[in-house]
């Protein structure tokens, strides 16, 4: 079977929709199914490439917050477009933007079968718009998506049961799927070792440092808690609020109210992997989010989570105890969760390694498996 992506932006390795749709790709082709990209060119002339290239489209206006965001769109090139759809048996949407909205019309008249992935919440595009969380164009943005994109699909998949139930709440016309978008986990059984030293509490906490990702939460919980002389902030990512963060992160080392200054960084797969084994807890702040799997990664190392709760966030899938969730933006709560923690290390220990097994149910190799299923059942309803 031949199935073609189409993505405006593959490769920015802060982008978890980049990320993602790389790994599916090669994933499907290491199962025997011709997996082939169309996507902007990629900006590392020595990097890989997509199998169908498209130009960089300069957005007026917006073009330095949609780059300072990690993404790029597609110059529309219909033949281009149509040459690539021709190709394939199935053509899989991993958004609903222009390049998405001329291959759905350009795909409907060949006849083939369409799929999409949900991946964006109209939130997670006005957010770095600076919109409010809740205005007009959201609902409007939705519309748009449904009308020219995820109706069109026989089946989408929604890597969170959210999803599945914000998408059915907007009226999509589609067979929905709830299949993560999945990470690589080993054959063996992870056996988690306990903390340690506690005299020193890292907290973790991966992202871009985006309005979204709101991790000014976490550096405003160093003020209520009563650990926070203890406590080291490590923030993995980059973003359009770097500047922001990390002055409010020195303030708080200024003011005395850390004693370890909190750390900036961006950091390869390898050390993100080895930065969760050595973290107390990993602390998810986003408001939107449609699944994080940054999350599921750093609780597959043993990492203890506490996540956000809110009308649109996946991410609170992962937890599997109460004391893992807060509500998203309270500063105070997160506080009160992460000094929970704190003051119970051994139970914090028992559920390294709860965290640790419960990660194993979002193995990719299972994800895949679905996707092919949703792949071929698609297929053989467009031949009808």
């Amino acid at each position: 079977m031949k199935v073609l992506f189409v993505c405006n932006n593959a490769y920015n390795k802060g982008n978890g929709l980049s990320v993602s749709a790389l790994n599916t790709i090669k994933r499907l082709r290491d199962n025997g199914i011709d997996a082939r990209l169309m996507a902007v060119r990629n900006p590392d002339t020595n990097g890989p490439q997509p199998d169908f290239p498209l130009e960089h489209f300069i957005f007026p206006i917006f073009e330095p917050v949609i780059a300072a965001n990690g993404f790029c769109y597609a110059k529309i090139d219909k033949k281009r477009i149509s040459n690539a759809i021709d190709w394939a048996d199935v053509i899989h949407f991993e958004e609903a933007m222009p390049l998405e909205e001329v291959a759905m019309r350009i795909a409907r008249k060949k006849g083939k079968a369409c799929v999409g992935t949900f991946h964006l919440f109209p939130h997670n595009v006005t957010a770095n718009l600076g919109l409010p969380k809740i205005n007009f164009v959201n609902p409007l943005l939705m519309k748009y998506w449904n009308a020219k994109v995820f109706n069109h699909c026989s089946d989408i998949q929604c890597p969170t049961l959210i999803c599945k139930q914000y998408l059915m709440a907007k009226g999509t016309k589609a067979r929905f799927h709830v299949i993560s978008n999945g990470i690589d986990l080993p054959s063996e059984r992870i056996v988690t070792e306990p903390y340690g030293d506690t005299s020193e509490i890292r907290l973790l906490c991966i992202g871009r440092l985006a309005n979204e990702k709101s991790q000014n939460t976490l550096i405003d919980a160093m003020r209520y808690s009563k650990y926070a002389k203890k406590i080291r902030l490590i923030f993995a990512g980059n973003g359009p609020k770097a500047g922001k963060y990390r002055k409010m992160a020195d303030k708080l080392y200024a003011e005395g109210i850390v004693e370890h200054k909190p750390e900036f960084g961006f950091f390869s797969h390898e050390e993100l992997a080895e930065l969760a084994r050595k973290s107390y807890l990993y602390i998810h702040c986003a408001w939107v989010e449609v699944e994080g799997l940054s999350c599921l990664e750093a609780t597959s190392a043993g990492t203890v989570p506490v996540i956000g709760e809110g009308r649109h966030i996946g991410t609170i899938q992962f937890a599997i105890c109460p004391e893992s969730i807060y509500p998203c933006g309270d500063s105070k709560a997160l506080a009160r969760r992460i000094d929970w923690w704190i003051e119970h290390p051994e139970e914090r220990d028992r559920y390294s390694q709860a965290y640790a097994d419960n990660a194993r149910n979002f193995d990719v190799v299972d994800s895949i498996k679905s996707l092919i299923s949703m792949y071929e059942t698609a297929h053989a309803d467009s031949k009808q």
